[in-house]
């Protein structure tokens, strides 16, 4: 497609801010907030003008968020959605009321914002010389996000955590909903057990907040409990204040019955497949109801029901391909890959599976790849996407040993459509193929089935219907919520 002039310096800029993005690196993780919060400053501390829905957790978190949004849209309430990591363009990790932020706006935004990183990283310099650390990758993305959401202006953001939660660059929203999906043991770098990184995730409960928990292991309770003492904030516990009651497999997802308090919404189709989806669902629903209060309990079922079978996952378990039938799920540590198996042999009457799989170096790729022994009949392993990437003998390597004496076939493909390629020649019509190990390859596997959009200048604009008219009453009833000075700090 031959682009406008107007369209290619479009996308000169966006490609220009990207790469001085990227260009930034992860940088040297150090536990404080000092660079994040400094550049909030200059900005104004935008993440603070609107309140918030912050998320943590080890798995469900970008599932759990898109939730949150899709209920928040229902509801007529614009909310401004963070996520990490991205499957296809930085874009994903930016939306209002639904829709990814524009190449144009993200240029835009990028080049108000990075001036200011820019003077903050040549005043560390000039006092600290040649080791100063620069404002990351992730910190000036956060730091975007927050500023974009306060322009539009939203109602609520929802702030997906990077990794941990104390010393993310997230953690300056104003949070008055904390959310922890289930807390397992993922990155090294925040613990060696469950319990210690629970301690770094339930850095994010602000004081007064209200803390919408999944269930968690016994190790994780009393971590989370002594959390939410300490910030004076309450609890909302999964199978006591909200649960998941029912559900069925139901064609292109689930039907599902939930409980917050003592209300019921039944007759809930979700568009995602899997019992680890379903909790989340139930998590989000008391998410939501915690943000919006008594407006809550006045709504309508049908808002309510319209907002979760109206949410997509990309990546979770999506179907890009039929015949053979090609599954994309994000899964990128044990805990993860035992819910898409589990979810897989439940909505799916495959003949045989075939798994294509690629994780990163830093991951547990035999506890991966264990969940999937006994599922699956024949794996090609390839090198994801990712300078973190394991590396293809180490992926073989695992692999064959994991499925020793199985009699799978393991298989070894350069990159990823070529793993794609001997997967889908080995998988008849009625066989799937199942894309896992990392958001990395996963994302590239989309790009080959679903290749994105440009969406070069359409910017979002929140007209007077995507907002809650004056005499709407959760609008009035979270109206003096929405004032800064309602919240606690």
């Amino acid at each position: 497609m031959s682009l406008t002039p107007e369209q290619a310096e479009i996308a000169r800029r966006f490609d220009a801010a990207y790469d001085r993005l990227v260009g930034r690196g992860p940088g040297r993780m150090v536990p404080d907030l000092e660079r994040i919060t400094a550049l909030n400053a200059l900005l104004g501390d935008p993440q603070r003008a609107y309140p918030s829905v912050h998320v943590t957790g080890t798995n469900g978190k970008g599932s759990t968020s898109r939730m949150v949004a899709a209920l928040c849209a229902a509801a007529g309430i614009a909310a401004g959605t963070y996520t990490s990591p991205h499957l296809q363009t930085v874009r994903e990790r930016m939306s209002v009321a639904g829709h990814p932020i524009s190449a144009r706006r993200f240029a835009e935004v990028h080049e108000e914002v990075a001036a200011l990183a820019d003077l903050l990283d040549t005043r560390a310099e000039a006092s600290e010389g040649d080791q100063a650390d620069r404002l990351t990758y992730f910190e000036v993305l956060t730091a975007m996000a927050g500023w974009w959401f306060a322009d539009a202006p939203v109602d609520v953001g929802i702030f997906e955590v990077g990794m941990g939660g104390r010393w993310d660059a997230t953690n300056l929203v104003r949070g008055e909903v904390a959310v922890l999906t289930p807390i397992d043991v993922d990155h090294p770098e925040l613990g060696r057990t469950a319990a210690d990184i629970a301690g770094e995730k339930v850095g994010i409960v602000k004081a007064g907040a209200e803390v919408v928990t999944a269930a968690q292991r016994a190790d994780v309770e009393p971590v989370i409990d002594a959390a939410v003492a300490a910030a004076g904030a309450r609890r909302w516990r999964a199978g006591v204040d909200f649960a998941m009651v029912e559900r069925a497999v139901a064609v292109g997802g689930q039907s599902l019955t939930l409980r917050v308090g003592e209300r019921e919404l039944d007759d809930v189709l979700l568009p995602l497949f899997g019992a680890h989806q379903a909790e989340n669902a139930a998590l989000a629903l008391a998410a939501f109801a915690a943000f919006t209060g008594e407006a809550f309990h006045a709504m309508d079922d049908e808002v309510l029901r319209h907002g979760l079978e109206a949410v997509h996952v990309p990546g979770r378990l999506e179907i890009v391909h039929r015949e053979p039938t090609v599954l994309l799920d994000g899964a990128h540590n044990p805990h993860g890959a035992r819910a898409s198996v589990a979810a897989v042999g439940e909505a799916f009457a495959f003949g045989e599976l075939v798994l294509v799989v690629a994780c990163l170096d830093d991951k547990d790729v035999e506890g991966i790849l264990s969940a999937f022994r006994d599922a699956v009949s024949h794996v090609v392993v390839t090198r994801a996407p990712s300078p973190r990437a394991a590396p293809l003998d180490r992926m073989r390597s695992v692999a064959e040993t994991v499925w020793a004496g199985t009699g799978v076939v393991v298989e070894a493909a350069t990159d990823i459509a070529s793993a794609l390629a001997l997967a889908t020649a080995v998988a008849g019509p009625e066989d799937g193929v199942l894309v896992a190990g990392s958001l990395h390859t996963v994302g590239a596997a989309r790009s080959r089935y679903l290749p994105v959009l440009d969406h070069l200048d359409d910017e979002v604009v929140l007209t007077p219907d995507d907002e809650l008219g004056e005499e709407d009453l959760a609008t009035q009833l979270l109206g003096d919520a929405q004032d800064a000075e309602a919240w606690p700090e």
